[in-house]
């Protein structure tokens, strides 16, 4: 996950807090805080998290404008891939408002050729202005690691998602 707000808000993904007893947060310094569940959607597949920061102000990343990057833009996705500690990839946004079976009956995901395996769900796909556009959620793979095929959750549906959790709203979906 990544963090929002300086005073302790995250975002990750639910699949990655579900069913979980006790949610702890590592960060680079080595600091390591509890978590607790503010709010999660388990159809959009968002969860946010709040951490006690005391009396230090946490390092953010800003939520950016999923709506205006295009097929061919270049992104780079964070993650902690197999374990193995904070990586950092870099790819192209191969489309837009892609649908993955088995996920979400929504198309809204954006799809990257930048190297997402299992352990970068919840991380930050980001923009070259340094904005979050989406969050890294998930693969298509014969074999379990990247094939070049990554999905993340536009920032704009995670925008609302947060807000709605935030605020203690109910998330209420159209249907016909």
């Amino acid at each position: 996950g990544f963090v929002i707000s300086s005073n302790g808000y995250l975002v990750t993904n639910n699949h990655v807090v579900e069913n979980m007893d006790e949610i702890r947060i590592h960060f680079l310094d080595g600091n390591e805080l509890k978590a607790e569940i503010v709010g999660r959607d388990p159809k959009t597949d968002i969860a946010l998290l709040k951490v006690d920061p005391g009396d230090k102000s946490l390092a953010t990343i800003a939520l950016g404008d999923s709506e205006a990057i295009r097929p061919g833009d270049w992104v780079v996705a964070i993650g902690n891939p197999f374990g193995v500690g904070q990586t950092v990839t870099s790819g192209i946004v191969s489309a837009l408002a892609r649908s993955r079976p088995g996920l979400t009956d929504f198309g809204v995901f954006i799809q990257t050729d930048a190297a997402i395996n299992p352990g970068n769900s919840g991380g930050a796909l980001i923009d070259m202005n340094g904005e979050v556009v989406g969050v890294n959620t998930a693969i298509y793979s014969n074999s379990g690691g990247s094939m070049g095929i990554g999905f993340a959750i536009p920032a704009s549906l995670v925008a609302r998602m947060v807000e709605a959790a935030r605020t203690g709203q109910r998330v209420v979906r159209p249907w016909l």
